[in-house]
């Protein structure tokens, strides 16, 4: 089967690899000029996971004509700031019918609208759209180590197909009709592990973070509900089991930009030291809109926003947390 995957970060990378490992003929799209002549010349990545080579089923071009010409699937993995763009760019050239799954993580800026929702105002026929997200380092992924992610569709014919497609001997894949549960919880996760990161960078310990992450995960349910999604996708791989990763591991970056973002790195340059997106740092305002759309209480994401964007002294906003009125654990 040929597949054609949008975007040549350490994500998409390692997805593609996954999928030619698998047998699967694999067309990745790249932007810049050197990451194609690295995949085509040399099966690797020069700017994203340079120590992994790429399966040789994999080909690199920065034309989405040659990308797309003949997809029997299409994998969206570029950020979520620019998803509505990148619709609009390969809608040329894919059918209505082709299937599409969107591994982009966030909330579309202005709209409040999920990458599913975008996706299906730009190209139609929602039925054909699917999410994937859960607990997968690119890292860890794209050696073998094993693994497990949800596809969610609101079309169970679509969700079957991406699961058989990604499913390989240490890539367990699950199904899920919760598309906006899944998506909100791909998208809340790296918000609170920005705060858990944070919270280890001034020096707070275990038990600060655990509060964190599960005090995070009752926002991330209170949302979910809130916006139509079921509050036990939060129980799943894409909620606990994506914010547990997130939050403790070493390849996390939003949980690496918030120790740093704590001791005196700026978003800007940590970007440039990195070359990496940090989808928490859009996050933390685009999932404001829902909130306050739907009048769900986030504290801590609120906390990460004003310090990220409006200059708040880190201390000053932990302690704010801890000056909020007691409530029972569950409201």
């Amino acid at each position: 089967m040929k597949v054609s995957v949008i975007g040549a970060g350490s994500w998409g990378t390692a997805l593609a690899h996954l999928l030619g490992t698998a047998g699967n003929d694999v067309m990745l799209w790249a932007r810049k000029p050197e990451v194609c002549e690295g995949i085509n010349a040399l099966h690797r990545n020069p700017r994203y996971l340079v120590d992994s080579s790429v399966s040789e089923r994999v080909r690199a071009s920065n034309d989405y004509e040659t990308v797309l010409r003949g997809s029997q699937a299409v994998v969206i993995v570029t950020p979520s700031s620019i998803m509505r763009d990148v619709a609009c760019d390969i809608r040329p050239f894919v059918s209505e019918d082709t299937p599409i799954i969107i591994c982009s993580k966030g909330v579309e800026a202005g709209t409040g609208l999920l990458p599913v929702q975008v996706f299906e105002q730009e190209l139609g026929n929602a039925s054909h759209l699917a999410a994937l997200t859960g607990p997968n380092h690119a890292e860890e992924v794209i050696r073998g180590i094993a693994s497990g992610t949800v596809v969610a569709s609101s079309h169970r014919d679509t969700a079957l197909f991406f699961q058989r497609l990604f499913a390989t001997d240490t890539f367990r894949t699950y199904v899920s009709d919760d598309v906006v549960g899944a998506e909100i919880c791909a998208a809340f996760k790296n918000v609170i592990a920005i705060a858990v990161g944070a919270s280890y960078g001034i020096g707070l310990g275990d038990n600060t973070a655990a509060l964190i992450m599960t005090r995070g995960l009752a926002e991330m349910s209170r949302l979910v509900e809130a916006c139509g999604g079921t509050a036990m996708t939060c129980l799943g791989l894409a909620g606990v089991g994506d914010l547990i990763a997130t939050c403790t591991s070493e390849h996390s970056r939003n949980r690496t930009f918030g120790y740093r973002l704590a001791t005196g790195t700026t978003l800007e340059q940590y970007r440039e030291e990195t070359h990496m997106v940090v989808e928490g740092a859009l996050a933390c305002k685009t999932i404001d809109i829902l909130a306050k759309a739907h009048q769900v209480e986030l504290p801590i994401t609120e906390m990460v926003r004003s310090v990220l964007w409006e200059q708040a002294d880190f201390h000053e906003a932990a302690d704010a947390l801890f000056e909020r009125s007691l409530k029972p654990e569950f409201y």
